[in-house]
C-alpha cells in the first residue's frame, strides 16, 4: 500500500485524495489534490507536481491529460502526483501565495511549523524526496517563452549528470543548465539524492495547447525510458544553454521585438526597439552575446528599467 495524504493505493490500484497543509481563514481544512498510481510490478517511484506558482497552469493541463491514460495494470513502480501545489495562489489566479506573499518555489525544503508557503513546501518536499525522480512542472508565468527544461542543481553537484539525463529524456528541445536560487525544489531535492528537473512549458495566460502536449509527451518519455511502462524511448539531442542574460528597457515606451522566440541571435544584433506613442524610436537594444532568444514580455508597454526579454547563452548540444 502506497499513501500520499488521504490517497492510498495497493498494487494495481489508483486513488485520489487530499494532502492537508493547514487551514483557511474560516478554519476549514486546506488540502492539496493528490493521486497515487501504484503499478502491479515493482519499480521506481516518480513524483510529479504542478502549479507551484499559482498562475502557471500548463502543468495542471499536463496532469489532467496524463492521469486518465495511466493503467496501474500496465505500470511498474509508483507515480505520486500533486496536481496543485500553491493552493491559495491558484484560487485567485496569482503567482505568489497571497497568505504570506511568498513565491512557493523559493520556499523549499520548507518548514512544517512555518508560514503557509513553508508548510506547503515541507509537505510536498516530503513526497518528492520519497521518490526516485521528480518532475516539477512550471511555465513562464504570463511571459512568452520557449518550451524548455531547467536543471538547477549546478554543474558541480553530485547529481548533475542524473538531472541532465532526466532533462534530456523529458525532451522539450531546450535545456537551461544553470544553478538555481535557494529554495527551488529542483535545487533542494537533488541535495537529498533525488534527480529533479523543472520543465518550463512555454508561457501564456491560461492554457497553451502546444506546450501542454509537449509536457504530456515529456512525462511519457520519462515513464518509458525509466521502465515504468513497456516500450523504448531514445532521447534526442537537446540544445543547451548554461548562461542566461536578461534585458530591460532604458526608457519608457512601447516595445517592438525584432526577433522571434527560439531564434539564434548574434552579439550586436538588435533584440528590440522602444518607441513613443507616436512611433518615434527612443532606444534600440542589442544582444551582448551570441545565443537563443529565450523569453519575452507579453505586453508592449514598459517603464524605465522594466524587464523585456532574455537570451540563453553559452549554447551547445547535449
Amino acid at each position: 500500500m502506497v499513501t500520499l495524504g488521504t490517497a492510498s493505493a495497493a498494487p494495481g490500484e489508483i486513488d485520489t485524495g487530499r494532502l492537508e497543509v493547514g487551514e483557511a481563514r474560516d478554519g476549514s481544512a486546506v488540502g492539496l489534490p493528490v493521486a497515487v498510481v501504484n503499478g502491479v510490478d515493482d519499480g521506481r517511484t516518480l513524483y510529479i507536481q504542478a502549479a507551484s506558482d499559482g498562475d502557471e497552469l500548463n502543468g495542471v493541463g499536463v496532469i489532467r491529460r496524463v492521469l486518465p491514460r495511466l493503467d496501474p495494470a500496465e505500470l511498474s513502480g509508483t507515480i505520486l502526483v500533486c496536481g496543485i501545489v500553491n493552493y491559495h495562489a491558484f484560487q485567485v489566479a496569482e503567482h505568489r501565495n497571497p497568505i504570506d506573499d511568498t513565491k512557493m518555489n523559493r520556499a523549499y525544503p520548507g518548514d512544517h511549523s512555518g508560514t503557509s508557503s513553508e508548510r506547503i513546501a515541507a509537505a510536498t518536499f516530503d513526497a518528492a524526496i520519497s521518490a526516485d525522480l521528480v518532475l516539477d512542472l512550471h511555465q513562464g508565468s504570463t511571459s512568452r517563452m520557449i518550451d524548455e527544461v531547467r536543471v538547477r542543481c549546478g554543474s558541480r553537484h553530485r547529481l548533475h549528470s542524473d538531472c541532465l539525463e532526466l532533462a534530456k529524456v523529458f525532451g522539450c528541445g531546450h535545456i537551461l543548465d544553470q544553478k538555481g536560487p535557494d529554495g527551488q525544489l529542483a535545487r533542494a531535492a537533488p541535495d537529498e539524492g533525488v534527480p529533479t528537473i523543472d520543465p518550463e512549458l512555454g508561457g501564456c495566460v491560461g492554457w497553451d495547447e502546444s506546450s501542454i502536449q509537449r509536457g504530456v509527451d515529456g512525462v511519457f518519455n520519462v515513464l518509458t525510458y525509466y521502465d515504468f511502462l513497456d516500450g523504448r524511448h531514445d532521447p534526442r539531442p537537446q540544445t543547451r544553454a548554461t548562461g542566461f542574460e536578461q534585458y530591460g528597457s532604458p526608457v519608457g515606451g512601447l516595445v517592438d521585438l525584432q526577433v522571434d522566440l527560439g531564434d539564434r541571435v548574434s552579439r550586436g544584433e538588435t533584440l528590440f526597439e522602444v518607441t513613443d506613442v507616436f512611433g518615434r524610436t527612443k532606444a534600440e537594444i542589442t544582444a551582448d552575446s551570441n545565443g537563443i532568444f529565450w523569453r519575452a514580455r507579453r505586453l508592449p508597454q514598459v517603464a524605465t528599467g522594466e524587464y523585456v526579454c532574455s537570451v540563453g547563452t553559452n549554447i551547445d548540444t547535449y
